[in-house]
């Protein structure tokens, strides 16, 4: 699971530039080059993506990667660019998350439905239960749909939908990070810093929730 994180730039002015003729038109370098983003590797950079209302967002800055376990409790964190994809922080995830906890399943929704993280995940003894992804293939949509169809009509759910119907959690550990801890809205320049301000709203929203789980 991912939390969007935003980073504020501050406005600038540009001159007007002279049109130059296709033949002699210098070469552009991009302008993020030269800013401190990019400095170690680490680029501010747009992603656009469609909300949970259907309707395609797009934003500037960097993306945080979470491992939530049982209970909504944070375990792991990586910090990338905003044009991540899910799915390339799967497999990173789960080998930090196999080092500090012992765990049976890997939940994971349609964006990391792919042979190389089911077979990781295999690999650390784990059962996957990943959400399948058409991608358009829509037999195989209308198969899915089929098949949802006859269990509700029988009133029966499969052992893996009940255990991944708890992934959840992560979406509400999402939600509270961004409204009640300040990851909305990120006001620092530097994947330093905003890695260090996510990981003290992270920390601060771990122990609130070990102390909810133990009250």
């Amino acid at each position: 699971d991912q939390v969007e994180l935003v980073v504020r730039k501050q406005p600038g002015g540009g001159a007007a530039q002279r049109a130059v003729p296709p033949q002699t038109a210098p070469k552009r370098e991009c302008p993020r080059a030269k800013t401190p983003m990019n400095r170690g590797g680490n680029r501010l950079c747009r992603r656009a993506a469609p909300n949970s209302k259907g309707y395609r967002e797009s934003w500037t800055g960097y993306k945080l990667h979470i491992d939530v376990a049982d209970g909504q409790v944070p375990i792991t964190c990586l910090l990338t660019s905003a044009s991540v994809h899910d799915s390339q922080a799967a497999i990173p995830l789960a080998t930090m998350s196999a080092e500090r906890t012992t765990n049976c399943y890997d939940l994971m929704d349609a964006a990391y439905d792919a042979e190389a993280v089911r077979k990781h995940s295999r690999s650390l003894g784990h059962v996957p239960l990943i959400d399948i992804n058409p991608r358009g293939d829509k037999a195989l949509a209308e198969e899915l749909k089929a098949e949802t169809r006859r269990l509700q009509c029988i009133g029966f759910q499969l052992p893996e939908q009940i255990r991944y119907n708890q992934r959840t959690a992560g979406e509400r550990v999402n939600g509270r990070l961004k409204d009640e801890f300040g990851g909305r809205h990120i006001r620092v320049r530097g994947a330093s810093k905003v890695m260090c301000h996510c990981m003290f709203a992270v920390l601060a929203l771990t122990a609130d929730q070990l102390l909810r789980l133990v009250t």
